[in-house]
């Protein structure tokens, strides 16, 4: 996905979460805590066009039924194991796809409970879209500026499979004479000081684009030489996630109150001396590959929905949860987002129980409510009947 694991991001993202997003994941309490609900408690519940859900919903139960029935569910304890969701899977394949039906298999199946980080239900939500990139499959004229692919040496390990209490934390680097190491910065890559100088993928017009598509994760390239090429996350070199919004407000470039995707960018254009050096700062480096069909591919490695997949925390949620969220207007006078969402992705910057990551799909909307989203929210998953 855009979102990897490792990233913002994800995914995002981010960037974006630079100052005020940092000191919400440092504040936040880890320790997840459920309190039963109602649907009488979700806001606005009976407004929802469930319509644009049913596609989400249908992909991640695909994932579900292909899954052992004994294997847990993910970190979230209560969500039991994936034979809990199979009848509910199986019911939905038999539904009409109408807003009443939809909305009453979710009560007929589920249970709503309200998701707080300790005793606060309050939490930080941004958001990512699918970038878009000029470029071209050879290099020449304006596209000198390389994406790569993934290394066959690159290691990346989920050290929960390890460990329990290791869940959600992740490594990677290059194994060398039996021992893991770490891999090249984002500077030593940039700047062709690593082994894989000829692993291209693309290349693109702009080094600040290239930066940012591995904030997000995803992006749609268009060719010179015709066409589109889509792009997915790959992997990644195993160093962490650094925004360079909060980087920026360090320097005093940028305030708490104006940091933003759009302000980033602005100020790298208007300062190109500094631009590179001020990337750097973020030695996170994501690795692509081309993705043919349907995208972006998300963390659960099924394709993301434009304003219904959402990234969440992977070592407190589970991929596969339906959660209704309420959400504080993610662009002024955009209204609250107040919509039943499915987690299917992840990212670096998204830590905590309450803490979102909204995909708004591709394009310039897309962009604009991702770019400034900084917004209170809460929500609440939804867990199969037992």
């Amino acid at each position: 996905m855009r979102y990897s694991p490792f990233l913002m991001s994800f995914a995002f993202i981010l960037f974006l979460t630079a100052c005020g997003t940092e000191k919400k994941q440092e504040d936040a309490p880890k320790d997840l805590k459920l309190v039963a609900a109602s649907f009488a408690d979700l806001p606005e519940w009976n407004k929802d066009d469930l319509l644009t859900l049913a596609p989400a919903f249908e992909k991640s139960c695909a994932r579900i039924m292909r899954a052992p029935a004994d294997r847990s569910f993910g970190a979230l304890e209560a969500a039991g194991k994936h034979s809990d969701w199979r009848a509910p899977c199986e019911a939905f394949a038999g539904i009409s796809k109408d807003s009443t039906s939809l909305r009453r298999f979710f009560e007929t199946y589920f249970t709503p409970h309200t998701v707080r980080a300790g005793n606060n239900p309050i939490g930080l939500f941004t958001g990512y879209y699918e970038a878009s990139l000029k470029g071209s499959r050879t290099r020449g004229g304006q596209y000198q500026i390389p994406l790569y692919t993934r290394a066959d040496d690159l290691v990346m390990v989920d050290l929960g499979q390890f460990r329990d209490e290791l869940k959600g934390q992740r490594i990677a680097g290059r194994v060398v004479d039996g021992s893991l190491k770490p891999y090249e910065t984002r500077t030593e890559i940039v700047s062709g000081r690593w082994p894989h100088n000829d692993k291209i993928l693309v290349w693109v017009d702009d080094a600040v684009d290239a930066f940012f598509v591995q904030i997000q994760g995803s992006g749609i390239v268009e060719l010179s030489e015709g066409g589109t090429m889509r792009i997915g996350y790959a992997g990644q070199n195993g160093h962490p996630y650094y925004a360079i919004g909060r980087e920026l407000i360090k320097r005093g470039a940028l305030t708490k109150e104006n940091v933003s995707m759009q302000s980033i960018r602005e100020w790298l254009a208007a300062n190109p001396a500094q631009a590179d050096e001020i990337m750097n700062t973020n030695k996170s480096y994501v690795f692509f590959e081309e993705i043919m069909g349907e995208g972006p591919i998300g963390g659960e490695n099924i394709a993301l929905t434009p304003a219904r997949s959402l990234a969440i925390d992977r070592s407190l949620l589970s991929y596969g949860l339906p959660m209704w969220v309420d959400i504080d207007p993610p662009v002024p006078n955009s209204g609250r987002l107040q919509r039943l969402m499915m987690a299917q992705d992840t990212g670096g910057a998204i830590r905590g129980a309450v803490r979102g990551d909204v995909f708004w799909g591709h394009g310039d909307r897309a962009e604009a409510m991702a770019g400034p989203m900084k917004s209170d929210g809460r929500y609440w998953v939804l867990l199969p009947k037992k």
